[in-house]
């Protein structure tokens, strides 16, 4: 919905008529790989993909909005990215720093709620201050909930719920024979976002990179040989539109099977 000079309120068309809001994923997570390849596939340093990748960031953002997307978790910085050239780490943090600040009007004007998951001690207190500053600005917003995974592995977070749940056990707060699906999805970053119906992945890799591993279980997979900063609108329409046309069993038979 947009607004006129007069103020009135104008529905805009659907950018997806062909798919159905009932069969458009609810919760979508992104790997989104190929950054420093893009750059140096154009002679650029590697730095220079991670820049390009935040006009793609927005991109998501902004049409996930557009179409009703209720979440989209997007793979930022995995804990084995630390690894990396301690100059390019610096530039990613700088980079992570000034999103949270200059996209908070984008965020507030598409009416986003930003949440971070992942491992928050080895980030700068800089980057803590502006992020929480985001999170809390668009807490009462009712969007879509844009969900950044930083310092984030899939194997850290089960085992941080399995120690959450074991010191529970031991003090008796939580019985061995309450322990179920439930318990666990209760004590993820993700607990209260909807269960991720579609994993796309950028850069061409055919593997999930230690992220969202509980929560990839009944996701659909979809890649492209793409770098991050040349996934286009269309791709992500693309994406979804697959996605739809998949018949999803969750391990039973269709009816005609």
């Amino acid at each position: 919905m947009t607004m006129t000079n007069r103020g009135q309120n104008v529905v805009e068309p659907d950018p997806l008529p062909d798919v159905p809001s009932a069969d458009r994923p609810r919760h979508i997570a992104i790997i989104m790989d190929g950054n420093g390849r893009w750059a140096q596939s154009r002679g650029l340093p590697r730095i220079e993909g991670h820049r390009h990748g935040v006009q793609t960031v927005r991109m998501i953002s902004e049409t996930s909005t557009e179409i009703g997307i209720e979440a989209v978790t997007l793979y930022c910085l995995s804990s084995e990215n630390w690894k990396r050239p301690q100059q390019e780490l610096d530039f990613l943090m700088h980079l992570l720093e000034q999103y949270l600040i200059e996209e908070r009007r984008t965020i507030m004007d598409q009416g986003l709620r930003l949440q971070v998951i992942g491992r928050r001690d080895r980030l700068p207190a800089s980057v803590l201050d502006e992020m929480k500053r985001t999170i809390d600005m668009s807490a009462a917003n009712s969007g879509t909930r844009l969900v950044l995974a930083i310092d984030y592995g899939g194997r850290d977070e089960i085992t941080r719920v399995v120690r959450q749940v074991a010191t529970e056990v031991t003090s008796g707060t939580l019985g061995l024979h309450e322990i179920n699906e439930q318990t666990i999805d209760e004590r993820l970053y993700t607990a209260g976002l909807p269960e991720v119906d579609l994993m796309i992945r950028t850069g061409g890799d055919m593997r999930v990179s230690n992220f969202l591993l509980w929560q990839l279980s009944y996701a659909e997979l979809w890649i492209t040989e793409k770098c991050w900063p040349e996934f286009t609108r269309d791709d992500f329409f693309g994406a979804i539109r697959d996605f739809s046309s998949r018949q999803r069993r969750f391990g039973g038979l269709n009816v005609n099977e």
